[in-house]
């Protein structure tokens, strides 16, 4: 259902004011901050994944303009009720989020509307990058012990032999 210009007002006004998902996760996997220096807008992203994809937790800090504030608002709620995964968020692009804003309300702040969005796909991927990094340490630590792992283990393990 599409809103009327004066309710996609309201809805940002409202999560500008009493925004949702703002403070820190204490616990959380990532800290990623954003911000839009055109503009002045800031926004950190605090997530916490599990192996599986799932986004346990999510929440932001920030400071900026009321468009900034209120995607990084929405969007919190977004991944919270509709249990967005790690795939849903980097699948999401910014025009999606603009059309949530409303698009004609946001088309002139780009930048400000898909910040959070874009601040949340850069968590997702640090906490990918650095899960990586832990199973490729943990298989070093196996070869170490005379262990291989992954391609070329079967012939390694013949020319040893």
């Amino acid at each position: 259902m599409d809103r009327s210009r004066e309710e996609q007002l309201e809805l940002l006004l409202e999560h500008y004011r009493n925004p949702y998902g703002k403070g820190k996760l204490e616990d959380a996997d990532v800290v990623m901050p954003g911000g839009n220096p055109g503009c002045g807008d800031i926004v950190t992203i605090y997530l916490k994944g599990d192996e599986g994809g799932a986004i346990r937790a999510v929440r932001f800090e920030g400071q900026g303009c009321t468009i900034s504030q209120a995607a990084a608002s929405i969007l919190m709620e977004l991944v919270e009720e509709d249990r967005l995964t790690m795939d849903d968020v980097v699948e999401m692009d910014g025009s999606t989020m603009m059309d949530i804003l409303g698009r004609d309300l946001v088309s002139t702040r780009p930048k400000c509307a898909t910040l959070a969005l874009g601040t949340l796909k850069s968590a997702v991927k640090r906490y990918r990058a650095e899960r990586r990094l832990a199973a490729a340490e943990a298989r070093e630590s196996e070869a170490e012990r005379g262990l291989v792992f992954g391609e070329g283990a079967v012939e390694a393990s013949r020319t040893q032999g």
